[in-house]
């Protein structure tokens, strides 16, 4: 344990955070995400696994530490519901609430169709998988540079 960061952020996550570049994609998905075939994809090549956590206290807990990509338009996507393009689930709604706080301004995040997703989450640094049984609690997130 030290002192100042998250619990959740695990010895193998701190790594996983420190190694991304600017520009890397980390992926945040619940516990049912296929997100075991999809993490030997990544660059990290398995998943980082936070059993019985909530997605929404990971996503804080990175964030604390992760700056936010000010590069580009979409530093922080979410997969859009299959059949229903318009709606954003409430887990989407508290992880958006979570970016905001991050950005320091309302941030939307920017839908991805669900086979769109699975091919970015492949080309990512690394996947998380959480333990939330929401459904739709899937997230790309990409690091930004640390402004000094």
């Amino acid at each position: 344990m030290l002192k100042g960061l998250d619990p959740l952020l695990s010895p193998e996550l701190l790594y996983v955070l420190a190694a991304m570049g600017h520009g890397d994609d980390i992926a945040i998905v619940d516990a049912l995400h296929p997100g075991e075939r999809i993490g030997k994809a990544t660059t990290h090549g398995k998943v980082v696994r936070l059993p019985g956590t909530d997605i929404v206290a990971v996503t804080r807990a990175i964030l604390s530490l992760l700056p936010l990509d000010d590069f580009v338009n979409d530093p922080v996507r979410r997969m859009e519901v299959v059949g229903n393009t318009q709606e954003i689930p409430p887990v989407q709604q508290l992880v958006q609430a979570e970016v905001d706080r991050a950005w320091g301004s309302a941030k939307p995040m920017v839908p991805v169709e669900r086979f769109a997703f699975y091919e970015a989450e492949a080309r990512a640094y690394a996947v998380v998988q959480t333990g939330d049984m929401r459904p739709y609690g899937c997230f790309l997130i990409r690091k930004g540079i640390v402004r000094l």
